[in-house]
């Protein structure tokens, strides 16, 4: 495709570059090189200068001006554009100029929510074979910079669009990745993500105050910001108790040295800890940042002279690891996997060894935790066990609150949503309500998730545009017995929104989640089935997008009758012998027993002989219903439900 210049024009603009250059034009940072911009619709572009400059806006042949505001603001608009690019644009005014490069017109989709959809690529299954092959110049990811305000803020906090390539992809969001993948494939339109997300977050900290009916935000902010200073302070003064000190730079690393790692450190003043064990659980309760641990242990000289592979249950977040000053091993981010290192032959000594390990603690739980069993370091003929107690110190505190904005109503809205909203999109995809999934705050996930679809709807103020979400993965263990599950409770919510809030798709996972993380690493399923969503809502293609959802029951006799809309080309059974599994039955007494089901038809027909006369069914009604098995013929799995709310 050509690039299309503005050479053309440069005698229009000649006075004004001839300006003093200095950095008073501000352009939303949503504008930059490589950017995607909506087709189809009007594109405005809006930022600040000083009050009362001339701005001048060159776009595809064409000059656009306007004059700012009292507050400085200013905003034109550029007319719809069909599909393609690349283009330039250029933005003169008080006394400054910039130029974006390499702009597209396409889709963009924001994604949003929690950390499953902030996962990267990197990380995900699959990903030493994806990230080779992603190479598309036409599919393009804009990660906004974590930040919160106490109330609407006109600008994003940062962020910077990037080109998918074997570079740039892995850390893209890899659930958007895959779901732009399947848009690029079967619509041939460049894809733009903006990735706008914050591990652990809450729903309400993505709301605006008025969706929350909450009069002023601001001061209900300053409330909260009030009290969890005071919780601060006294945190604080507890550290001080302890340590003597409240750490603020990691005294440990000098000019990128690992001084506490040295073999001649002197750690005799450290106290000591007793791991695994996450470190709340051991008297520092709320502290976040970094904490060193050491621990000594001798080995014999055939023992030293060996290679070893050292051996630790998972960290969370983030750990440097280190024996006798030498580094062997780091990982970064990943707070739930254990960590082997492989330690070289000449790292190890005859007599005393010291391993220190470097924690960063990004928020919540923090530390070394998890089986005492795979606590060790390997020779290839000793084992030497690391678990029990060591030497640690408080090496660098952070303030809980800035690490925290994310739970607290409103804050993430009003600096990460607010800024964007005169910004044009195709539709949104969320991942989120982990964070939610407690008790009462399940309940009312049915409440909150709708205002924040109709309310994120009006304030970007184009239409109904599809809201596209994931249910919850199967997660925890699972139950021998039909049992009350919160997880279950907020799946139950997020189903409930689709026949609430129009334009709207859910992709359910329940077949593909872990029992044992939180984050499961297969995203590209997850990607795959929302873009069956977008295929639909957004494209107009006549294809199954959802799962089989619950219709109606009918009780015969002792048995009940249950119907499903979107069954696609018919119901099926995961299990070569037919068997429906994930069901459970009730009767009046609400005592859920297992239940036999098969499909007859468009339909399934449940009964145990323990329940004669039956009058409720559950399906997959659990955290981690993990032998739920009914699907449609599309491949797409049936959406948990129950028949006695």
């Amino acid at each position: 495709m050509k690039i299309l210049t503005i050479r053309w024009a440069f005698a229009l603009f000649c006075g004004l570059w001839a300006l003093p250059v200095f950095a008073q034009l501000t352009v939303s940072k949503l504008f930059s090189d490589h950017a995607v911009l909506q087709r189809g619709k009007e594109v405005p572009v809006w930022g600040w200068a000083p009050p009362g400059a001339e701005i001048r806006v060159l776009f595809n042949q064409k000059e656009y001006t306007t004059i700012t505001g009292a507050d400085g603001k200013w905003r034109v608009k550029l007319p719809a554009m069909e599909a393609g690019g690349p283009y330039e644009m250029t933005i003169a005014g008080g006394g400054d100029r910039v130029t974006f490069r390499d702009l597209l017109f396409g889709d963009v989709w924001l994604c949003s929510g929690q950390s499953n959809m902030e996962w990267i690529l990197q990380s995900s299954l699959g990903a030493d074979a994806e990230i080779p092959r992603a190479n598309d110049p036409e599919l393009r990811h804009f990660k906004v910079k974590r930040g919160g305000a106490q109330k609407p803020e006109p600008q994003l906090p940062g962020g910077d669009w990037a080109v998918c390539s074997p570079e740039k992809a892995p850390y893209f969001t890899a659930v958007g990745y895959y779901f732009a993948k399947e848009l690029r494939r079967t619509q041939k339109v460049p894809i733009g993500l903006i990735n706008v997300t914050w591990g652990g977050s809450r729903i309400e900290a993505w709301m605006s105050a008025e969706a929350l009916g909450i009069e002023n935000g601001e001061a209900m902010v300053k409330q909260i910001e009030k009290e969890r200073k005071m919780v601060e302070e006294n945190r604080m003064t507890l550290i001080r108790k302890k340590f003597g000190r409240v750490p603020k730079n990691d005294e440990g690393l000098q000019n990128g040295v690992a001084v506490w790692a040295a073999t001649d450190f002197d750690d005799s003043d450290w106290p000591y800890m007793e791991l695994p064990a996450l470190w709340e659980d051991r008297g520092l309760k709320g502290i976040d940042g970094i904490v060193w641990f050491r621990r000594e242990f001798t080995l014999n000289e055939a023992q030293a002279a060996q290679p070893a592979r050292l051996f630790l249950p998972p960290i969370d977040d983030s750990d440097w690891t280190y024996i006798n000053g030498h580094k062997v091993g780091e990982t970064i981010g990943i707070w739930n996997e254990p960590r082997q290192y492989q330690i070289p032959a000449g790292v190890l000594q005859a007599g005393k060894n010291i391993i220190t390990v470097r924690v960063e603690d990004t928020g919540q739980g923090g530390g070394i935790y998890g089986d005492p069993e795979i606590m060790y370091l390997a020779g290839a003929d000793y084992k030497v066990r690391l678990d029990g107690p060591w030497r640690y110190q408080l090496a660098e505190y952070r303030s809980g609150f800035r690490h925290r904005m994310n739970l607290i109503p409103m804050m993430l809205y009003n600096k990460m949503i607010y800024p964007m909203l005169d910004f044009p999109i195709k539709g949104v995809i969320w991942y989120q309500g982990e964070s939610n999934a407690n008790g009462e705050d399940a309940l009312k996930y049915a409440d909150l998730f709708p205002a924040l679809i109709e309310d994120w709807r009006f304030r970007f103020n184009q239409d109904d545009f599809p809201f596209l979400y994931v249910q919850l993965a199967n997660f925890m263990e699972a139950r021998p017995e039909p049992s009350e599950s919160d997880w279950a409770l907020l799946r139950e919510a997020q189903t409930a929104t689709l026949f609430k809030v129009p334009n709207t798709a859910q992709a359910v996972i329940i077949d593909i989640g872990d029992a044992d993380d939180i984050h499961p690493r297969n995203k590209s399923d997850v990607g795959y089935r929302l873009a069956l969503g977008a295929r639909k809502l957004a494209y107009g293609e006549a294809l199954e997008y959802m799962g089989p959802l619950f219709k109606y029951q009918k009780t015969e006799g002792k048995k009940i009758r249950i119907g499903f809309s979107h069954i696609g080309s018919g119901l099926m059974a995961r299990d070569k012998y037919g068997y429906v599994k994930g069901f459970a039955i009730a009767g009046e007494d609400k005592h859920f027993v297992w239940a036999k089901a098969l499909i007859e038809g468009d339909e399934v027909v449940v009964w145990s002989e323990e329940v004669p006369d039956p009058k409720y069914v559950r399906y997959a009604w659990a955290d981690n219903p993990d032998d739920a098995n009914l699907y449609n013929k599309e491949g797409l799995p049936a959406s948990p439900f129950r028949t006695d709310k």
